[in-house]
C-alpha cells in the first residue's frame, strides 16, 4: 500500500460550507450528495474545520439545537490533514490513531479533496483476495 497515494483514492471536488452555514443546510447538503462530511472553509477558502455525520449524532444526543445554530458551533477545528502525495498506508494509520473517518486533502492552504474510510475500504475490496475459511 506504500505505492498507492491519497490522490488516486480521494473524493474530489469537496463540498464546502462556511462556518455561518446553518446546521440544517449542512445536513441537507450531506444528504443530497450522500456524503458523511462537509469541509468548513473561511472567507479565503482555507480550511476552518469539518462537520461530520458523527457531529450530527452528538447534536441529536444533546437534544434539540437552537434552530439558528450554525456549523461553527459543532464542527471540529482540530483537523488533521494530508496531501495527495501521501501514501494511503500513512493515512490509514492516522485514521486509526485518531479515530477519524474523514481526512481533508490539502494543497498549500486549499482543500482539494477528502479521503475517507469508505474510500480505503473500497480500494482494499478490489485488491485483496478473500481470506480462506
Amino acid at each position: 500500500m506504500d505505492d498507492v497515494f491519497v490522490g488516486s483514492l480521494m473524493s474530489s471536488p469537496v463540498h464546502t460550507v462556511s462556518n455561518d452555514t446553518s446546521l440544517q443546510n449542512a445536513g441537507e447538503i450531506m444528504r443530497e450528495h450522500e456524503i458523511g462530511s462537509v469541509i468548513v472553509v473561511n472567507d479565503r477558502d482555507h480550511l476552518a474545520g469539518i462537520l461530520t455525520a458523527t457531529d450530527f449524532i452528538h447534536v441529536v444526543a444533546e437534544g434539540d439545537p437552537d434552530p439558528t445554530a450554525t456549523v461553527a458551533t459543532f464542527m471540529s477545528t482540530d483537523v488533521i490533514t494530508t496531501t495527495a502525495s501521501e501514501s494511503i498506508q500513512t493515512v490509514a494509520d492516522l485514521m486509526i490513531d485518531h479515530g477519524f473517518d474523514h481526512i481533508p486533502v490539502v494543497d498549500e492552504e486549499a482543500v482539494i479533496g477528502v479521503i475517507t474510510t469508505t474510500d480505503l475500504t473500497a480500494y482494499l475490496s478490489t485488491t485483496q483476495d478473500p481470506s480462506p475459511t
